[in-house]
């Protein structure tokens, strides 16, 4: 069992920047695949980048690659995703998840293949 609790967000103005942190309890978490999804209001949750258990590889969205980065510790059991240049359309609440199952890369970023959630974290960007 995983629980997850993010925090870090926040409002921003365009072009701003946030680190958001998702802090995991249990002894799986170091073998566990993590990533961020996001959901405006009104729209579907989606995908926003992942990272491998190990912190080797790690996998985005085409709408953020290049100004988020995933990043883990798993001494402090830690998953974050430093959110720049952040634009009014990233707006959404924020949820980090976990997952220990095996699964193709194709897959990576199907919120299916994951089983664990946190509460959500609101970011709000000003235009």
């Amino acid at each position: 069992q995983v629980q997850l609790i993010e925090s870090g967000g926040g409002l921003v103005q365009a072009g701003g920047s946030l680190r958001l942190s998702c802090a995991a309890s249990g002894r799986t978490f170091s073998t566990s695949t993590m990533a961020w999804f996001r959901q405006a209001p009104g729209k579907e949750r989606e995908f926003v980048a992942a990272i491998t258990y190990s912190g080797t590889n790690t996998y985005y969205a085409d709408s953020v690659k290049g100004r988020f980065t995933i990043s883990r510790d798993n001494v402090k059991n830690t998953e974050y995703l430093q959110m720049n240049t952040l634009k009014a359309e990233d707006t959404a609440v924020y949820y980090c998840a976990a997952s220990q199952r095996l699964f193709r890369v194709s897959d990576i970023q199907s919120s299916r293949q994951y089983d664990y959630w946190g509460q959500g974290t609101q970011v709000t960007v000003s235009s």
